[in-house]
């Protein structure tokens, strides 16, 4: 496993050293972690069933859960997913960010079946992100890439952080510091008639919304379904510590993840505390949100506390994942996992 560090400013950057071995080790079917906005991505080439098994084996990732395909712009998208007007309106307001399209498969697609999950659909994303456009644009592949963990842990918004979760499985890792964003992009299917809001993210629902010039319904099917989208596990972003949410105090020995100012009676109780955000601003938490939950869960304690957190904006994202970590994650393996 390498660090490669990289600059994405760089007006050369598919010509460095680094970007070059980047390129090669996904031509040549292996895994590269690469940042995007959101967290760092698990890259691989989405036609290459072999190098996407890899991405199944490094994150013990359940099959029947699709992965996103990340392409350099919205006319290579067009390649692989059928866009109506409504696809087309969103792409034009959000790509390149932190939006993922599942739309009807185009026949003559070739990403491959692993990374549909057998579905006649198909996930897409152009990523605000310069080294995974380029990356795209120079292997000439779409890039299959979930978040760079181990399947249900927490995505690494850090090189350091892909490296503690997978360096024994990822040859190459590319490292451009803290990702801006900091949670994976909202997932919005336009498969039927109804826009469907399958995962909060990134771009937040009212924004949606507001382009699409009417609501988003939610995901349809039970739990027990097979995903129809990434993210779409119950227990999924889980520390090893219990997770509670809303907490209003701490009982000895629990850590704590604050949103605002942290009451005098929970720092003095609390075994060791973070605060997404001291100024309750839902974007800095939003970045801060794995990245403190993994220093917490590091920690030792065998429960976190987390504040009460507004479900608006970037809230209903943050919400979203919280409530996954927090699921019970009974049959699951020891502490989770």
């Amino acid at each position: 496993m390498t660090i490669l560090r990289i600059d994405p400013t760089s007006a050369e950057l598919s010509e460095t050293e680094s970007f070059r071995r980047a390129a090669d080790t996904i031509v040549a079917g292996d895994l590269v972690a690469v940042p995007t906005e959101t967290v760092y991505g698990l890259a691989a080439d989405a036609t290459n069933p072999l190098a996407c098994a890899k991405i199944y084996a490094a994150k013990g990732r359940p099959s029947f859960n699709p992965l996103i395909s990340h392409l350099a712009d919205t006319e290579a998208a067009r390649f692989h997913g059928v866009f109506d007007r409504r696809a087309e309106a969103l792409a034009e307001a959000f790509w390149p960010g932190p939006l993922t399209l599942v739309l009807p498969r185009r026949a003559g697609s070739p990403i491959c079946d692993l990374v549909t999950a057998g579905l006649d659909s198909v996930a897409l994303r152009v990523p605000d992100s310069p080294v995974m456009q380029t990356l795209s644009q120079v292997t000439g592949r779409p890039l299959a890439a979930p978040s760079a963990n181990r399947s249900g842990r927490i995505s690494p918004t850090t090189a350091a952080a892909v490296e503690e979760d997978l360096g024994y499985a990822v040859p190459v890792i590319l490292d451009t510091g803290p990702t801006r964003v900091g949670v994976e992009s909202t997932i919005i299917a336009l498969i039927d008639n109804e826009a469907r809001l399958l995962r909060p993210g990134g771009i937040a629902r009212k924004d949606a919304e507001r382009v699409l010039g009417a609501p988003l319904a939610g995901p349809t099917g039970s739990q027990g379904d097979a995903p129809a989208a990434p993210g779409m596990l119950l227990s999924h972003y889980a520390p090893r510590a219990k997770v509670r949410l809303n907490a209003e105090s701490v009982a000895p020995g629990e850590a704590y993840l604050g949103f605002g100012p942290t009451p005098a009676s929970i720092a003095e109780i609390a075994a060791t505390s973070l605060n997404l955000s001291e100024t309750a601003d839902l974007a800095e938490a939003a970045a801060h949100l794995f990245s403190h939950l993994r220093a917490l869960d590091a920690g030792g304690a065998p429960s976190i506390a987390v504040a009460p957190i507004p479900n608006t904006g970037l809230g209903e994202a943050i919400n979203d994942r919280l409530t996954r970590a927090a699921a019970d994650r009974t049959g699951l393996g020891a502490r989770g996992n």
